[in-house]
C-alpha cells in the first residue's frame, strides 16, 4: 500500500537490467501515471505521488507498463497476491525469472531478435560490433533472481530530480 509507482518502476528497471535512460509510463484504469514531461501528453500523473494500492487490487490485477517509448517495450504487470511483509526480509525481492533482459536500446522486440540473430552467426560483419557494444559477451539463457540488487527509489529519484 505504501509503494508508489515510481518505486514500482524502479524495481521493474532493477529486476530487468536496464538504466533507466528513458520515459516510462504506467496505465492503469484509464489513468496514465510516470514522469511529467513537455513533450507529451499533460493529463500524466506523477509516479511518485500516486500510490499503488489505489489502483491495483485483487479485482483489478493488471496494469500496463511501456518503457522507452522509442524501443517500446510494453509489459502488463500482474497483481498474484497480497500477503502481509516480513520484517525479516528486505524489499522489493525478486523471486524468479528466466533467460536475460534484452539489453538497453537494442531497438525493441525486432531489433532484439536481429541482435540474437547477428550473435548466432559469427561470420555476420555486425558480429564483433554487438559483441564489443554489449561488453564482450551475451546470453540470452542467463538469469539469476538472487543477482537482482535493487537501488533506492528516492535515491534514483533525487538524481532525476536535482542531477545530483
Amino acid at each position: 500500500d505504501d509503494y508508489t509507482f515510481w518505486d514500482l518502476h524502479v524495481a521493474i528497471q532493477d529486476a530487468m537490467g536496464w538504466l533507466d535512460y528513458h520515459l516510462h509510463e504506467f496505465r492503469v484504469k484509464g489513468r496514465e501515471i510516470g514522469i511529467p514531461h513537455q513533450d507529451f501528453a499533460n493529463n500524466i500523473l506523477t509516479g511518485w505521488e500516486e500510490k499503488i494500492g489505489d489502483y491495483l487490487s485483487m479485482k483489478n490485477k493488471m496494469i500496463d507498463y511501456n518503457y522507452d517509448f522509442g524501443d517500446c517495450w510494453e509489459h502488463t504487470v500482474e497483481l498474484e497476491g497480497i500477503y502481509p511483509a516480513k520484517e525479516e526480509l528486505d524489499y522489493p525481492r525478486c523471486l524468479a525469472g528466466e533467460r536475460a533482459c534484452p539489453p538497453e536500446d537494442c531497438g525493441g522486440v525486432s531489433g532484439y531478435y536481429d541482435m540474437l540473430d547477428i550473435l548466432n552467426d559469427p561470420e555476420d560483419t555486425e558480429h564483433e560490433h554487438i559483441l564489443e557494444w554489449l561488453g564482450g559477451e551475451y546470453n540470452p539463457e542467463d538469469f539469476e533472481a538472487s543477482e537482482v540488487k535493487f537501488h533506492n527509489p528516492q535515491e534514483r529519484l533525487n538524481n532525476i530530480l536535482y542531477n545530483k
